[in-house]
């Protein structure tokens, strides 16, 4: 049995505090909200994020966040990635000596273009980027939370703390593979909900399965290409990171991209749709940071531009897209003639 925090009460980390417990380690739930706090200790329920499912009496929440980091040997980061320079700052201070330190957030930072793992070295000296851990891969929080079987990837530049994760995690509902290639997948989960957001702008405009097959695929070959050209191995984007991940958020009425993406091309407005919806859509954050990433790595993602112009320039979805079929012919190929796998 490990002690483990896990930092955000979302409906990921909420999820992920059920696999833990599953496992009969001691599970500790931060949240910043002192009524969820009370909830998840009263009810055993966090309705908001996983309305009625009833959450293991054995997970203790805790809004003190020193008091639910002490003496653990893990802690789960699993808060949007726009509050994890804060939540670092918070505990930089507080760690317990030699912990571990997972991430299972997804996303980029806009202007600095940073990976997760990156700011949490930058935020927390004392970790190296070969300390970290990032799991990722196709998982919706719901179908966890029913411990309906879903497979994921740890991935660290340390052998032994992706084994570490590993072990921390896997169980007969929740299977984890390991890997080293800590920029594919952190990219992959990233850049993911871009392409899902695209897929449900297609369904919102009523296009059909052949257009929101075009849009997975193209989009699968603009993730790979911009990620090998950082530094990532190809065969990862065809892995559980890439087209796992790529496939169960752009088809699922469980995903907030798609679903964000849905009422885009609806006709809905970016500020209504998040309003609406009430959680973070990391893919309108992330389009934002591959769009600059794009123009720094000089990569081709005509995909991710178009959709930077439909959430930061309001232009019209159905303009975007006579533009991508209007683009000039090419080899489909062409995007993999010089990588080497």
């Amino acid at each position: 049995m490990k002690k483990v925090a896990v930092l955000g009460a979302g409906s990921w980390g909420t999820a992920l505090s059920i696999v833990l417990s599953d496992n009969e380690h001691d599970v500790r739930l931060w949240s910043h909200r002192q009524a969820q706090v009370d909830e998840i200790n009263i009810e055993h329920t966090n309705n908001r994020y996983l309305d009625g499912v009833s959450l293991p009496k054995n997970i203790r929440a805790f809004n003190d966040i020193q008091a639910a980091i002490k003496e653990v040997d893990a802690i789960i980061f699993v808060v949007p990635s726009s509050a994890i320079r804060e939540v670092c700052e918070k505990i930089k201070h507080l760690l317990p000596d030699d912990v571990m330190i997972v991430h299972a957030s997804k996303g980029i930072e806009p202007e600095s273009l940073k990976r997760i793992s990156e700011i949490i070295c930058e935020e927390i000296p004392s970790y190296h980027d070969n300390d970290i851990v990032i799991l990722s891969g196709p998982s919706h929080a719901e179908e966890v939370a029913l411990r309906h079987p879903t497979t994921v990837t740890v991935a660290s530049k340390n052998e032994n703390k992706a084994n570490f994760a590993q072990n921390l995690f896997i169980n007969e509902f929740f299977r984890v593979y390991t890997s080293s290639d800590v920029i594919g997948v952190e990219l992959g989960g990233a850049l993911k909900n871009i392409i899902a957001l695209g897929a449900g702008i297609s369904d919102g405009l009523g296009f059909g399965d052949n257009a929101k097959a075009a849009l997975i695929t193209r989009g699968l070959a603009e993730i790979t290409r911009l990620g090998t050209a950082m530094g990532a191995n190809p065969l990862t984007f065809l892995g559980l990171c890439g087209v796992g991940d790529l496939i169960v958020t752009s088809t699922s009425i469980h995903s907030r991209n798609w679903r964000a993406g849905n009422l885009l091309g609806k006709g809905k407005t970016l500020d209504e749709i998040l309003s609406e919806m009430g959680m973070v859509v990391e893919g309108v954050r992330t389009t934002k940071a591959a769009y600059q990433l794009g123009k720094k790595q000089h990569v081709e993602m005509p995909i991710t531009n178009g959709l930077y112009d439909v959430l930061f320039k309001e232009k019209d979805p159905k303009l975007v897209v006579e533009q991508l079929m209007k683009r000039d012919k090419r080899e489909e190929m062409d995007d993999f003639q010089s990588v080497k796998l």
